[in-house]
């Protein structure tokens, strides 16, 4: 044996010879328990991780089928046990072969690439598994925007838009129902993105909260008949604020937060129109490109969070809360720079996702919203 432990992989052709011994000799004394006539039935193939590559060796069986070596779950714990390590530091931000340097201080042992992996293959399959899994009928709010990652492509590095579903449960927890990858954001895409949430079973939605992509209010009210549109103030404040010197932005702030403001039971859609375009016709006189967005025909999808109570107004006028989940995808994927492909992004951002505590938070009084949360 020492011959073999000098041997090029000699460790790992110990470990397996050992293996399979052990294995032999739990079958040996299983057989000797056995009243029946149960006999040894040959092997088959099983393999685990051992020092920086995979061991290959064979399972004893018996004629019945009823063993199991006990060595087996020990490998497998440990082998599960690898696996949810390397994926967890491989979706926290780190690269693989930074994965692969921890893997070397914790075990005193190299890992390759290739063996990281390998590993990690779980977290890829159980995002793929989360990400085709079948929806609810009914979602009262749904969030949706586009995060914009660096890819490579043709090995070119571009960035692209990676679609973003933020859904609100009925019970008012929240979950990302779908994560999509097209080269640019087009009202076209979100149209392919709403069609695999009705393959996958949503049928209504109550209310959308988007961003103020032209056109998407068309592809809402086609792919999703009668569902209410929300278009984001905040994308608009920051569209506004751009628009004036610095020295005139904090009045202008101010006037846009009176003109949206929240919380307020007698303040209506009708009202809320009127009041932006007196303040663009007040701020017009000075800046043409806001005079000219007075008579805006789109503006009330503005104001569509004044028809819901009072209390819920601030959560649905804004798409703040997938903006702060964005903030957690940009965070896993900055530390690489441009990410090698659209997989690899999907399954970062994927994993990101299902790990969020905090939405598996009941949001307070959502529910006493009736006319989103029928049966809340």
């Amino acid at each position: 044996m020492c011959k073999h432990a000098e041997k090029e992989n000699g460790v790992n052709d110990l470990l397996e010879i050992m293996l399979e011994s052990l294995m032999v000799a739990e079958r040996g004394e299983f057989l000797q328990e056995q009243a029946d006539r149960n006999k040894g039935n040959g092997y088959r193939l099983g393999h685990t991780y051992g020092h920086g590559r995979k061991l290959e060796f064979r399972i004893p069986r018996d004629r019945f089928g009823n063993f199991h070596p006990k060595i087996l779950a020990i490998l497998k714990d440990q082998e599960e046990e690898c696996e949810r390590l390397a994926g967890s530091l491989y979706t926290k931000g780190l690269t693989q072969s930074q994965v692969g340097q921890v893997f070397d201080e914790i075990y005193g042992e190299h890992y390759s690439k290739t063996s990281i992996s390998r590993m990690i293959e779980y977290v890829r399959r159980d995002v793929s598994e989360w990400l085709e899994r079948g929806l609810d009928e009914y979602y009262p709010i749904v969030f949706v925007d586009c995060v914009h990652i660096k890819v490579f492509r043709k090995k070119r590095a571009a960035t692209e838009a990676f679609y973003v579903i933020l859904g609100v449960n009925e019970d008012a927890t929240r979950e990302v129902l779908g994560l999509y990858n097209s080269p640019i954001e087009s009202a076209a895409g979100w149209a392919n993105m709403f069609d695999d949430l009705r393959e996958r079973g949503v049928g209504h939605i109550g209310l959308v909260v988007a961003d103020g992509l032209s056109g998407l209010d068309k592809v809402i009210g086609e792919k999703f008949p009668g569902t209410a549109f929300q278009r984001c103030t905040t994308h608009l404040k920051r569209n506004m604020l751009a628009r004036v010197r610095h020295g005139d932005k904090k009045a202008l702030a101010d006037d846009m937060r009176e003109v949206f403001r929240t919380g307020d039971k007698n303040y209506t859609v009708q009202q809320g129109v009127a009041a932006w375009r007196e303040m663009c016709l007040k701020w017009g006189k000075d800046y043409r490109s806001i005079r000219n967005l007075a008579e805006d025909e789109d503006i009330a999808f503005h104001f569509t969070y004044l028809n819901y109570a009072p209390h819920i107004q601030s959560m649905i006028y804004t798409t703040n809360w997938i903006e702060r989940l964005q903030k957690d995808f940009r965070r896993v994927t900055r530390m690489r720079g441009a990410m090698p492909d659209e997989l690899s992004v999907i399954v970062l951002m994927g994993k990101t996702a299902m790990d969020k505590e905090s939405y598996r938070r009941v949001i307070p009084r959502m529910r006493e919203e009736k006319g989103l949360f029928p049966n809340g």
